[in-house]
């Protein structure tokens, strides 16, 4: 059994670790004020960003589905693996040396993941190595004869599998690689003779994730007694890869997709080549699948659909779109066709190019140059208007029976738009273009909606603004109308949470305290904290998560990692209260902009932010991760909310002792009850004289 990491270096990798950086590697992230930054789950499929990320305090958490948590969860979902895998990835990553229990595990080779990890990259080495052999002539040929150089061949990662029963295999068991971690890689395969390699006498190319890891492997038929017909094989689906969620060339074309918010879908990894050499850096190929929803995450998460107020931008806004490279033969229709099956709002994004002569694009470079491919793309058409066009084109409509058959032909295909506002209009649009009477194509058409079943959508429907799309106008701009604006920033986030729905000013100030206890835990004065009690709280949550406050020791010292104190407060409080922290930790304080990134360096797990003009951006410190320094502003916040409980913890008291005194004979313990009201009453002035009397 492996033996548990320690504590310390756990710490130490959580401090590390820089959860913007790893967030960004999936998801694009833009600033919503504060030090937080939103975008698409990567978790659920959403068009209107609700992924929030607060790097100071190394806490995400989705206001769609409600997941969240620290640097360590979010690889643990991202990378399907357990607490302990997730630990070492990241230490891998960090190049931190993680020590265990027991000491053995000193010597342990890692993790089941990161083991097949170094298999893969082991193997691609193993694979470039081999194509300047003199076997490797076939493949250097075949390279050479699309127009790519060994320079180009090299920047791809192309490689070749040799011809041998086991060349592969017996490289890695010298590297220290068993066979079972070979054939969990999808390297190896288990005969009756042994374990022998999968790829054999082919070209290869690696298939990597958008960090640059190499996940399998894409491999080209060579040889005529090749044992396996396929002109093309994968690795198949294994730990590390899934062909339904692997994209070829996304590690090279992720920058240009997030810079250009658009991306280019080929079909093979030469046409992937010929497209960034020709100037288009977004291309991108599936690998031995179609494409479909599970590629369409990747790619939305990446072009960051966006939302304007109230507004939902779908359709090619500013340049955003998806083009794909069908060929115009009856398999690129068909390919064409399958994609109707994707979201609305993401086809009303996507285009079709289809080249002179049905050529793809790495045989279109070769015959007429980069231009050709970059024109290509540049002239894509909606694919909506391909497949339609493509259906009608096949009748001769000068002739009824031409019409009636383009009817029947491109009505099932208009009834699978299941937007309700596009259907109508290509309906029109079509019924023009075959020349017949637009109630005779409705009619078709809403039969073969009703056969095929297919449900009305509006992806130009008004979406509910998430956290993060509109508050920044609230939060711009600090002056008179301050009080109005703080207490309309503290409604709507009492109105936003997902825990508790109630919007009274209890709620408010609980709520509030709260966020602040757990974002900047330093700005709560100890003394008036300790005067606190869980009969402080009225809201069951919040008296719950005081509880478990309490259940870590209190206020964190200074000198705690800002990690390590959401690590211990989320530990105590349980998972029962783990959504309700990671909420509160992102919720966005009403306070400057500014007065919130003071003393943020050295603020949290492993990341900073600072400002460069109006944008902010996140970038990695060597400093440990402290619980940062409350400024004056938050410190006077913290101060007036400290003081509303306690108030009201007065009052709380001061009502009780009435009742009671109210229900209890004259004497002694009425006396003795009338002196310790007086002392309540005595000690609510003194408070409020101190701060509300300044501070209102």
């Amino acid at each position: 059994m492996s033996g548990m990491i320690k504590k310390e270096d756990i710490e130490k990798v959580r401090a590390k670790a820089d959860l913007y950086e790893i967030v960004s590697e999936s998801v694009t992230l833009k600033p919503s004020g504060s030090g937080t930054y939103m975008g698409l789950c990567p978790f659920h499929d959403e068009k209107t960003p609700s992924f929030s990320v607060r790097p100071s305090l190394g806490v995400w958490h989705c206001f769609g589905c409600g997941l969240g948590g620290d640097v360590f969860t979010y690889v643990e979902r991202e990378e399907n693996v357990e607490f302990g895998d997730a630990v070492e990835i990241l230490a891998d990553k960090y190049q931190i040396e993680l020590h265990y229990e027991n000491s053995r595990q000193d010597q342990r080779h890692g993790s089941k993941r990161s083991r097949l990890l170094e298999a893969n990259e082991e193997a691609q080495r193993f694979f470039v190595s081999q194509i300047m052999s003199k076997e490797a002539l076939a493949a250097r040929k075949l390279l050479a004869g699309r127009t790519f150089s060994q320079a180009d061949s090299a920047h791809f990662g192309c490689g070749y599998a040799p011809r041998g029963w086991d060349n592969l295999v017996r490289h890695l068991s010298d590297k220290g690689f068993t066979q079972q971690e070979m054939l969990d890689a999808g390297l190896a395969r288990q005969g009756q003779r042994g374990v022998y390699d999968y790829f054999r006498g082919r070209v290869t190319w690696p298939i990597r994730d958008s960090t640059g890891r190499t996940l399998g492997f894409g491999a080209r038929k060579l040889y005529e007694d090749d044992g396996i017909n396929a002109k093309y094989i994968n690795t198949p689906d294994t730990q590390l890869y899934r062909k339904n969620q692997v994209l070829y060339g996304i590690d090279l074309a992720k920058e240009a997709i997030v810079k250009k918010r658009q991306v280019v879908i080929v079909e093979g990894y030469t046409d992937v080549m010929a497209c960034h050499l020709a100037g288009v850096d977004t291309a991108v190929a599936t690998c031995g699948t179609a494409f479909g929803e599970d590629h369409a995450k990747i790619v939305r998460r990446l072009i960051s659909d966006d939302a304007l107020g109230a507004i939902q931008l779908v359709g090619p806004v500013q340049g955003s779109r998806v083009v794909f490279t069908f060929d115009g033969d009856a398999a690129g229709q068909k390919a064409a066709l399958h994609a109707f099956g994707l979201d609305g709002s993401f086809l009303t994004q996507t285009f079709v190019a289809v080249a002179r002569e049905n050529l793809d694009p790495c045989d279109l470079r070769i015959r007429y140059g980069d231009e050709a491919v970059r024109s290509l793309v540049e002239h894509a058409r909606p694919l909506y208007d391909f497949v339609i066009d493509t259906a009608v084109a096949m009748f001769d409509t000068q002739y009824t029976t031409g019409q009636m058959g383009a009817v029947k032909a491109v009505a099932p295909i208009l009834a699978q738009i299941r937007d309700r506002s596009l259907v109508g209009a290509y309906t029109r649009k079509t019924a023009r273009q075959i020349g017949v009477d637009l109630d005779l194509l409705r009619e078709e058409v809403n039969k073969a909606r009703h056969k095929l079943h297919v449900k009305d959508r509006d992806a130009y429907a008004i979406r509910t603004p998430r956290r993060g799309s509109s508050e920044s106008e609230g939060r711009a701009g600090y002056g008179s109308d301050d009080a109005m604006r703080r207490r309309r920033i503290q409604r709507e986030d009492a109105l936003r949470q997902g825990y508790h729905r109630i919007d009274d000013a209890v709620f408010i100030c609980e709520q509030q305290f709260m966020g602040v206890l757990i974002q900047i835990p330093g700005a709560v004065g100890s003394n008036a904290f300790a005067q606190l009690s869980p009969d402080s709280f009225e809201v069951p949550i919040f008296r719950s998560l005081y509880r478990a406050v309490q259940a870590t020791g209190g206020l964190p010292d200074s000198k705690t990692p800002q990690g390590l104190w959401m690590h211990n407060l989320t530990k105590a409080a349980g998972p029962m209260l783990e959504s309700a922290i990671n909420e509160l930790a992102v919720m966005p304080l009403p306070l400057n902009s500014d007065t919130q990134e003071y003393g943020q360096k050295g603020a949290g797990s492993g990341s900073m932010v600072v400002n460069k003009g109006d944008d902010q951006v996140a970038g990695s410190q060597e400093a440990d991760a402290q619980l940062r320094q409350p400024s004056p502003e938050e410190r006077q916040y913290a101060s007036e909310l400290l003081a509303r409980l306690l108030d009201a913890t007065y009052m709380r008291l001061i009502a009780s002792a009435r009742h009671r005194m109210n229900q209890l004979p004259d004497g002694q313990e009425k006396f003795d009850l009338l002196g310790q009201l007086t002392q309540y009453e005595t000690q609510r002035n003194e408070l409020r004289n101190q701060v509300f009397g300044n501070a209102e």
